[in-house]
């Protein structure tokens, strides 16, 4: 049985979509008989047309692909838009270096002289260690005991 004419009226009178108007299959020789908008605003009232609810989107696969990529997932050369300075500064990576660095040389702070961890200092200022595991090759080899 067609009851495009129905739905239309129906979805005129939800003010929704024709898609989203229900129409209770069991009472479709009750809903054929009904032509006007009074008929449907009729069925309405008894529950036998309703208007069904918006579908969302679902964020359930954002949230895995997040907890991917704070595992380091998905982080790969395909996945890049930027250049490597334009998703990390340039600044930014010195500013993280010379952090850790300054922090590990303030940790052997109590075996250096005075002289000797000014030195190591400026030589981080300056650039002169690569990482931290240089920096601790550095002290392990002139550390004076």
């Amino acid at each position: 049985m067609k009851l495009n004419l129905q739905k239309r009226l129906a979805a005129s009178v939800l003010k929704v979509g024709t898609s989203r108007v229900w129409l209770d299959p069991e009472k479709a020789e009750e809903i054929s008989k009904a032509i006007t908008k009074t008929d449907i605003r009729s069925l309405i009232k008894k529950g036998i047309i309703k208007a069904k609810p918006k579908l969302g989107v679902s964020k359930g696969r954002a949230r895995l692909l997040r907890i991917q990529r704070q595992k380091g997932r998905r982080r790969g050369q395909g996945s890049r838009k930027g250049t490597l300075n334009a998703r990390l500064s340039s600044k930014k990576t010195w500013i993280n270096k010379v952090r850790a660095l300054r922090g590990t040389l303030a940790a052997y702070k109590h075996q250096l002289d005075s002289k000797f961890y000014r030195e190591l200092y400026n030589k981080i200022k300056g650039n002169f260690f690569r990482n931290v595991s240089h920096l601790k090759l550095y002290l392990d080899k002139n550390i004076k005991k």
